[in-house]
């Protein structure tokens, strides 16, 4: 299975956090992001989310409506497990049931959840760099576990490049 985890895009500062909104950067940024993931879905041969997961907090539900504008007829829905807080752990139980459904999902969650789930799944314990806003990494899985991951690609906004 692919396991797509994306980082929202760049938000504005506001009260309380879980309303916090997409800056016009972080719309585009994202809109880019989705163009350039699609296509390289495509180039590559492989298969499209079968299903978006988010945060239902307001900039992960934005970032994940942008994403899905760029691949009419996924399925999404808010996921309880990916909102700020959760233990890397508790997802990997909380993805279970997409087992053999699914042969992508894409996440869409806040920081530091989503490094904290790419480390966990690679087994490099601390060694992944922070996902920057807006940015998203791509992991072949067999199974949803600690160590049970391997790098397809990765790819940030292009301010953020090196």
């Amino acid at each position: 299975m692919l396991v797509s985890v994306w980082r929202h895009g760049e938000a504005g500062p506001g009260t309380p956090d879980r309303e916090r909104v997409l800056t016009p950067r972080g719309e585009a940024d994202v809109d880019r992001g989705a163009e350039g993931f699609v296509a390289r879905l495509q180039r590559s041969d492989l298969p499209s989310p079968g299903r978006v997961l988010y945060s239902r907090w307001r900039r992960t539900t934005q970032t994940a409506r942008r994403i899905i504008a760029a691949m009419p007829g996924v399925a999404s829905e808010a996921f309880d497990a990916l909102v700020p807080g959760r233990e890397a752990a508790a997802v990997d139980d909380a993805l279970t049931g997409f087992l053999g459904r699914e042969t992508h999902l894409l996440l869409v969650s806040h920081q530091p959840l989503v490094t904290e789930l790419i480390d966990r799944w690679l087994g490099t314990q601390g060694e992944v760099p922070a996902l920057v806003p807006g940015a998203y990494a791509v992991l072949e899985m067999p199974v949803v576990a600690a160590g049970c991951g391997s790098v397809v690609w990765w790819s940030a906004p292009p301010e953020y490049r090196v």
